[in-house]
């Protein structure tokens, strides 16, 4: 397995021999797509009044998931291609540990979220898309090997199991808690 993950962090990043304008592309998605992201979210909340609780609830799940994937890769402490000479990291990045990615992480827990309710599915796919992007610029420009990124996306299917989870639990009680109320 780490053959294969070492064999497609050849074929996916810059390398040591880049090729300029496709690494400045990629360094901008790198950073700047979990900002478009942030942006689409404001949006929808503008778009769709009545979605604002829900995606409150979606940004405590990415923090959350950000807190996590950070976690789990500082106790897994497995370094990353520019820490261990396979290519310059042509955005700056701290030298810790890498997998999960936890921008692979929070976007996909963020898309998964929206793609859950139907006014926003659309936002969903574009999140998910711009995850897969993000992910792909983040092995290109050094800083991720490709493991890292399905790890993320891994992490981020739990996380909104559990929130599934959760979410029917907060119904199951609140009908109860209703009929309850209404029998006094």
């Amino acid at each position: 397995m780490e053959e294969l993950n070492l064999l497609l962090f050849l074929w996916i990043a810059a390398g040591h021999a880049p090729c300029a304008w496709l690494v400045s592309a990629a360094g901008a998605i790198a950073v700047g797509g979990p900002w478009l992201c942030a942006g689409l979210l404001g949006w929808m909340a503008w778009l769709h009044p009545r979605e604002r609780g829900y995606l409150l609830a979606v940004l405590g799940c990415a923090a959350l998931a950000s807190m996590l994937a950070h976690a789990i890769a500082a106790e897994l402490n497995l370094p990353r291609p520019f820490m261990v000479g396979l290519s310059p990291a042509y955005i700056e990045h701290g030298a810790r540990g890498s997998l999960p990615s936890a921008h692979a992480t929070v976007m996909f827990t963020v898309a998964l979220l929206c793609l859950r309710r139907p006014a926003l599915r659309r936002a969903g796919a574009v999140v998910f898309v711009a995850g897969i992007l993000t992910g792909w610029a983040r092995i290109h420009v050094g800083v991720h090997f490709p493991a890292d990124i399905p790890a993320g996306l891994l992490l981020a299917l739990v996380l909104v199991a559990v929130f599934g989870g959760l979410e029917h639990v907060g119904r199951r009680v609140r009908g109860v808690l209703e009929r309850g109320s209404s029998s006094a």
